[in-house]
């Protein structure tokens, strides 16, 4: 990897731990933390979320041309260090603003318990 490459993979996530930070997340660089090779991109707090228990793992792609599948896939096979996490790819092109990919199935996953949660705040 060159070492542009990498500069721009620390910029992207140096990017997304602010922006959390900026909604109230504690968020720093995985590698700048663990330092090793299977250091998540970035560690966070967001385990265990209410309703559902969801926890996220993140993978951040700051490119011109992405394939998500590929993003979501390496998330997937990391998810033996993560079980049980939802995988999320946050990811821009230079100039635009941040997106996040998820599987549609997690996507609704997360809705489903969203507006159930909602439902039963309603009754009490």
């Amino acid at each position: 990897m060159s070492k542009f490459s990498r500069d721009k993979g620390i910029r992207g996530e140096l990017e997304v731990s602010k922006l959390l930070k900026g909604w109230g997340w504690e968020a720093e660089r995985g590698k700048q933390r663990k330092g090793g090779p299977d250091s998540p991109d970035v560690i966070h707090n967001m385990h265990n979320l209410r309703p559902a228990g969801i926890s996220f793992a993140l993978e951040i792609k700051l490119r011109q041309q992405l394939n998500l599948y590929d993003a979501l896939k390496k998330l997937e096979g990391e998810q033996d260090s993560d079980a049980g996490m939802t995988p999320v790819v946050f990811h821009r092109k230079d100039h635009k603003p941040w997106l996040v990919t998820l599987s549609a199935d997690d996507f609704l996953e997360i809705v489903h318990y969203m507006h159930n949660f909602e439902e039963i705040g309603d009754l009490e």
